[in-house]
């Protein structure tokens, strides 16, 4: 991830902008809220909105029978997909009917000393 998103930072930056995007993580018990914290970071850095859950996006288990006995996580991972096809939806209509996607602005680059 870290390639392909420099890579398109230091291009035009287009290929990932305002395409809306969700980090999935799942973990045996616990370490996986850090994982979606820096997969998110990517997004925010290419400006893409981060289409949520009613929850943190994990589920838990070692195993795929594991996994699929996490009936919250399961839960959660149902209503991420029902959000991002709705979001998916609502750009496509916005594209349909004129409105148009914000001018990006060029990237400034500055360092906190002078």
């Amino acid at each position: 991830m870290d390639r392909v998103f420099y890579a398109d930072l230091l291009g035009k930056g287009n290929r990932f902008y305002l395409k809306p995007a969700a980090a999935i993580t799942t973990a045996r018990r616990a370490g996986a809220t850090a994982t979606l914290d820096q997969l998110n970071k990517y997004f925010s850095l290419m400006q893409m909105p981060i289409v949520t859950s009613q929850y943190w996006n994990l589920v838990h288990g070692a195993s795929d029978g594991q996994v699929e006995q996490d009936a919250e996580g399961l839960q959660t991972m149902r209503t991420l997909a029902r959000n991002m096809a709705f979001i998916l939806k609502c750009k496509q209509v916005a594209l349909e009917h004129g409105v148009r996607m914000p001018e990006r602005e060029a990237t400034m680059f500055t360092n906190f000393v002078r």
